[in-house]
């Protein structure tokens, strides 16, 4: 019997737009927000239990997975040195750090396809063979940007390494260098790519030039470039079509949004200081973002959340571990920076100053957001469109560091902790932990959910986990 795939034409998923079907998982979250509307998901599994397939991870890449049909897109960077990353320590990273000079020792980046039902290789290219231009943490990877496709290519950044274009079929297509420049403390790269139309989407924050770019998806040629006084940022760029109009929005120090067709600036918001490495997260009203440590910023006033007083120090760990989490309305313009001691203005709806998003993306799912912060096991809920807390710091016990992204199905958010244990709590105001689910490997990449198959990427394997 002849299999037939629901497609939906021109859909738009997360501001790509494309002929897309249900059962795919284009980009970072899927549809840029991490949830899904399939049926039948699994909801437990183990080691032994519900796991459809296991493949071996050639290479290290804390990339997410991505489907299109009955492909699955893996990305590694592999080199005969290879360490794997170390459990999260309580001084942050797993206790190495960022070396001043790139490894003198060749990688071999690679893309490799996968059958989603079976696992079995279907095809595997290698991008570039080379040393690596840039330093990186030892816990980091040079492999760390999930790939996005619009069904017809493959994009895969390899950060500072460059751009490659691939078909389906693991053609090369073309590729593109785009410098590589030092990156803060030498913690390597990780934003990843995103499209809109005709138009791919590259921010390439770092310590020396940093810059935003639109591509020509079908040959890498530049359309236009807007320089950026950001320093170094992880996170990865989103394209938000809101109510109103279609943005692309940024992270950084100054969250900024630009007009895809053009680039430029619709609206900025100055948040002082704080490392961007969680993505933002929208629906169609309002745009949800939070920085996590390493400054004072968003506030240089007592309960404030405008930019610190002239000459005042960055804030000194008001942070902590995470800061602010805020709600921007669709439609805002100009510079919609609170002012000194106020938490609102004309196009911030709400900011909670001490919300915990960090390194794991927040996740708004049915009327809440929900925050994973990295440290001590913690999970906090806010309510959507006021900001009010539905509750806060619950504690999940046993739970190690979230780096993954958590997500949603079937009235469920999950969240993976760099164990292994997936969290799984019932959606809604009401803290309510209902299952965990164990498999034996570490993982800081965020899942990939698509045909009935939730996909996870850990240190030493990939698994398809199937009710």
């Amino acid at each position: 019997m002849k299999s037939f795939r629901f497609l939906i034409p021109a859909i738009i998923l997360g501001g790509l737009t494309t002929t897309a079907s249900a059962d795919d998982w284009l980009q970072f979250r899927g549809n840029g927000t991490g949830v899904s509307n399939e049926k039948g998901l699994p909801t437990t599994w183990s080691t032994d239990k519900n796991i459809l397939w296991k493949a071996k991870a050639s290479g290290r890449g804390w990339a997410s997975p991505i489907v299109y049909g009955d492909k699955v897109i893996v990305v590694a960077a592999a080199s005969d040195r290879d360490e794997a990353p170390r459990p999260m320590g309580k001084g942050g990273f797993g206790g190495g750090g960022g070396g001043g000079t790139p490894p003198n020792v060749d990688f071999k980046w690679t893309i490799t396809c996968l059958d989603r039902t079976t696992g079995k290789e279907l095809w595997k290219q290698t991008a570039l063979e080379a040393k690596p231009k840039i330093a990186t943490h030892r816990d980091n990877t040079y492999a760390s940007e999930t790939p996005i496709t619009d069904g017809e290519r493959i994009y895969v950044y390899f950060g500072m390494t460059g751009l490659f274009c691939y078909d389906m079929d693991g053609k090369q297509l073309w590729k593109k260098d785009l410098g590589a420049f030092r990156m803060q403390a030498n913690w390597g790269a990780s934003s990843s790519p995103v499209l809109d139309g005709d138009r791919l989407f590259l921010q390439i924050d770092n310590e020396e030039k940093s810059f935003l770019v639109a591509l020509d998806k079908k040959t890498g040629n530049e359309l236009w470039k807007k320089d950026r006084s950001e320093r170094t940022v992880w996170s990865s760029p989103i394209i938000w079509k809101n109510k109103g109009r279609t943005e692309l929005v940024t992270v950084g120090q100054t969250m900024r949004s630009y007009d895809p067709a053009t680039g430029k600036i619709l609206w900025e918001l100055n948040l002082g200081s704080g490392r961007a490495s969680a993505s933002p997260v929208a629906d169609e009203e309002r745009l949800y973002f939070g920085l996590g440590g390493g400054g004072g910023g968003f506030g240089g006033g007592k309960g404030g959340f405008g930019p610190p007083k002239e000459g005042a120090p960055g804030g000194g760990g008001r942070m902590g571990g995470g800061g602010p989490l805020f709600a921007v309305k669709a439609g805002a313009s100009g510079d919609i920076t609170p002012k000194m001691g106020e938490t609102t203005s004309a196009g911030v709806l709400w900011a909670q100053p001490k919300a915990g998003a960090e390194m794991s993306s927040p996740l708004v799912y049915e009327g809440h957001v929900y925050v994973f912060e990295r440290n001590g096991g913690l999970v906090n809920c806010y309510d959507a469109k006021t900001g009010k807390p539905a509750y806060s710091k619950e504690r999940l016990d046993g739970a190690k560091a979230f780096w993954a992204s958590p997500w949603a199905y079937d009235g469920k958010v999950f969240c993976t902790d760099d164990a292994g244990t997936t969290f799984v709590l019932k959606a809604g105001p009401k803290f309510e932990l209902i299952g965990k689910n164990s498999i034996k490997d570490q993982f800081w990449a965020s899942p990939a959910i698509a045909g009935g198959t939730l996909i996870l990427r850990g240190v030493n394997s990939v698994y398809a986990i199937r009710q």
